[in-house]
């Protein structure tokens, strides 16, 4: 059996990067000398990313990052698939790496306390821990570990006003109830944490390295685990081992298919699927049903497609 050739790198970093508009072009430049996709995020908060690419190249561009004294001590996660899990290179400026809306919440000074995938079990298995899910609510559907509420939340910016609204937390915060929250790579926890410490809540943990770490690090036995874990790039879902999942996207809302979505009338390859049929205008549906024409020729006829460049003469 051959092993699949795309390595995948995830990583992250909050630290202050006041020239961060200035990383951009050469960092784009590298990226695309050595044939590495994906998307990295730059903001005065830090740097945030998902790229793939063959080993050599992907460690090269991580090479290049830890060579900054600020990025020296890089963290990155890995895994692999045998298909391109991205077809463009983007790197982007932002105000914020991960979207919170919250000023003045730093996670590199504020942030709750790391708790390795090893030590997770015991800390979510005390009845007095409230596990919250900071991910959004499609993300939840496929997969959370057992006993975590799901805020229901469609974007991340729209936690802090859970957290201000929820019963559970505010009937307890006299208490200060102890609070375990997690996410997929470790970000958002981080922010999220950061935000309830800012709140007064003292006893805060957040799993270190994110779903991902954990699916990576503990065997499925001793898993806490249930489901697959919703991923942003062509993988769309990974399971323990951080194996490729079963779940299928959405092409038009870019949202795992829920279950038997691909039976129902409201569903349409590239177009529609039935979480976002209605959303969409019959303008913007015809549109898509284009693009996924032209994405069926390219596949047909083994071109680069999506965004990808053609080579220069």
């Amino acid at each position: 059996m051959t092993k699949p050739c795309f390595l995948t790198a995830a990583f992250y970093k909050f630290v202050d990067l006041h020239d961060y508009a200035d990383r951009k072009d050469a960092l784009l430049k590298l990226c695309e000398q050595r044939n590495v996709k994906g998307l990295i995020l730059l903001a005065r908060e830090g740097i945030n990313s998902t790229i793939a690419g063959s080993p050599d190249d992907v460690h090269a561009v991580l090479s290049y990052l830890r060579a900054d004294p600020l990025l020296q001590d890089l963290q990155h996660k890995e895994s692999w698939s045998d298909k391109a899990p991205f077809y463009r290179m983007k790197v982007r400026l932002k105000k914020e790496i991960v979207t919170m809306g919250v000023p003045d919440v730093s996670p590199a000074l504020m942030a709750g306390t790391y708790v390795k995938p090893q030590d997770w079990n015991a800390l979510i298995s005390d009845p007095d821990v409230v596990l919250v899910d900071t991910r959004n609510d499609y993300e939840y559907e496929i997969g959370s570990f057992q006993g975590a509420i799901n805020p229901n939340i469609k974007s991340f910016s729209e936690l802090p006003q859970w957290v201000k609204d929820s019963a559970l937390l505010q009937n307890k915060l006299s208490k200060k109830p102890k609070v375990a929250m997690f996410c997929t790579g470790g970000i958002r926890c981080e922010k999220s944490t950061a935000y309830m410490r800012s709140l007064g809540f003292e006893d805060v943990y957040h799993l270190e390295g994110g779903i991902l770490k954990y699916l990576e690090t503990i065997p499925p036995e001793q898993s806490t685990w249930q489901g697959e874990c919703f991923v942003f790039d062509e993988r769309v879902s990974v399971g323990h081992g951080l194996i490729p999942g079963q779940h299928h996207l959405c092409r038009a809302c870019r949202q795992p298919l829920e279950d038997n979505a691909e039976q129902s009338p409201l569903f349409e390859l590239g177009v529609s699927c039935p979480r976002c049929h209605g959303t969409t205008s019959e303008t913007q549906k015809n549109s898509a049903r284009e693009r996924q024409r032209q994405w069926e020729l390219a596949k047909a006829r083994q071109m680069p497609h999506i965004g990808a460049k053609m080579p220069q003469a």
